[in-house]
């Protein structure tokens, strides 16, 4: 079932873009079913607790691809390898117009980064300054995720 915010975040989009879209929001609402869903800044945004400063993740189509991204994405596990960088914290998967969204995959990214809520929350300027550090540090995180190994100032 589509959501209002779905409904009017796809009618002005490039068809195109249209069925990774639904199958992002499907994909989303089936690891977590309680979140909170509307359109800000122009993209779909999912938050706990109509908490849309931390918003969990979000999708937008752009010219040439639809993101799903993730607002604390640096404490991400990311197993696949598929986060790309983006600010500080934010890290975004990238899908091709005809690519396949595997439910399962998205799924255990929502579910991580929903159960990393309440730690980004606790802890988010400390994430922030870890993050920033070690973007012009030039380090590597493990797997793409920052950790405490990764930095002993991690708390």
């Amino acid at each position: 079932m589509k959501s209002s915010a779905l409904e009017s975040y796809l009618a002005g989009l490039d068809a195109a873009a249209a069925p990774v879209v639904v199958a992002l929001d499907e994909a989303i609402r089936t690891a977590h079913a309680d979140f909170d869903v509307a359109i800000k800044y122009r993209i779909l945004m999912y938050a706990l607790g109509g908490d849309w400063g931390r918003w969990v993740c979000a999708v937008n189509a752009t010219k040439k691809a639809v993101c799903l991204r993730f607002l604390y994405g640096v404490l991400l596990d990311d197993p696949r390898a598929v986060l790309r960088a983006g600010s500080s914290v934010l890290k975004t998967w990238d899908f091709a117009f005809d690519d396949i969204v595997d439910p399962a995959a998205v799924g255990a990214y929502v579910t991580e980064a929903v159960a990393r809520y309440a730690d980004y929350k606790a802890n988010e300027r400390e994430v922030l300054a870890m993050s920033r550090a070690a973007a012009k540090a030039g380090r590597k995180t493990e797997g793409g995720r920052l950790t405490e190994t990764s930095d002993p100032g991690y708390v």
